[in-house]
């Protein structure tokens, strides 16, 4: 299935901006407040009870204060989960958040969900090599086809083995923001649904490997939604479709996302499953990562 209405979250102790992971990501915007904490749990919390409100199920962990990790929200780039039982660990460009790989969450994971192996990448740090997830990678599930931008944070060898142990095709590209500098994330520029997809092709400005991607989604029989480069910079390509308990999906995005839609693309979205949006600003403006960052879709079976 393409998506789950089993949800992780880590509810922030220290949120903070991290000069470390802003070395190439370019949506972080540092602020002078002293309550960013304060403002990002009360934003998480919003939309924690949002979700819940609409019968999603959604653990939420609490970060620890020590090892200090201030992108501890945003788990979808150091741990990934599969229908087959498999759970993934995955190599990360900064070095504090390494640290997010705590042994807390795993047994909390543990406790409640069958996992059946763990493929850990993580040795790759070593080499300086990395793959942040499904932040790297945008995963179209159903399919078995991962589409990624090569970055710094995402390395093609890497890719390429996480494909053969999980069985699925490659189709990367390079995508450029409007400074030409590499989109550190695909997950930025690309959301995968079960029917359509939202997607920058503005960025990918190689014609051949655009041409490339668009083969890819329209042999899958999915709508192509397509974003400008203005709307990507108000995270409008960092969305997730989930479903809840009885079945019904909604795409999550942040409200500063929703906002930049057009009505037009609303209305296409709408014709698929329905819209749930909150406002994350703060995290959005100092984490420099939005809504689908923020959840980590488990498929893991219960126990």
């Amino acid at each position: 299935m393409q998506h789950s209405s089993q949800l992780l979250m880590i509810q922030p102790v220290q949120f903070e901006y991290n000069v470390e992971t802003a070395i190439n990501n370019s949506f972080q915007v540092i602020t002078e407040k002293n309550d960013t904490q304060q403002h990002a749990l009360k934003e998480f919390n919003n939309l924690v009870s949002i979700l819940r409100a609409h019968e999603m199920e959604v653990l939420v962990i609490e970060d620890s204060k020590d090892p200090h990790t201030p992108d501890s929200i945003f788990p979808n780039n150091w741990i990934s989960f599969h229908e087959d039982g498999s759970l993934c660990l995955y190599p990360m460009f900064a070095r504090n958040r390494r640290l997010e790989r705590k042994q807390t969450v795993l047994d909390q994971i543990n406790q409640q969900f069958e996992v059946q192996q763990i493929i850990d990448f993580t040795k790759y740090e070593q080499e300086n090599k990395f793959l942040e997830g499904t932040g790297s990678m945008v995963l179209d599930r159903e399919n078995k086809i991962v589409y990624a931008c090569i970055s710094t944070r995402t390395n093609l060898a890497i890719l390429q083995i996480f494909c053969e142990k999980l069985n699925y095709q490659l189709v990367y590209f390079e995508a450029l923001d409007n400074q030409l500098l590499p989109i550190y994330h695909t997950n930025v520029m690309m959301c995968v649904a079960d029917d359509y997809v939202i997607i920058c092709l503005d960025s990918i400005k190689d014609d051949h490997q655009k041409n490339h991607v668009i083969k890819s989604i329209t042999d899958t029989n999915k709508t192509i939604i397509t974003i400008t480069e203005q709307q990507l910079n108000q995270f409008a390509g960092n969305m997730l479709q989930v479903h809840n308990t009885t079945g019904e999906r909604y795409l999550v995005m942040s409200t500063k996302a929703y906002q930049s839609l057009s009505d037009d693309q609303i209305k296409t979205i709408s014709t698929f499953n329905k819209i749930i949006h909150a406002d994350i600003s703060t995290i959005e403006m100092n984490g420099g990562g939005s809504a689908r960052c923020m959840i980590a879709e488990v498929f893991l079976k219960k126990k």
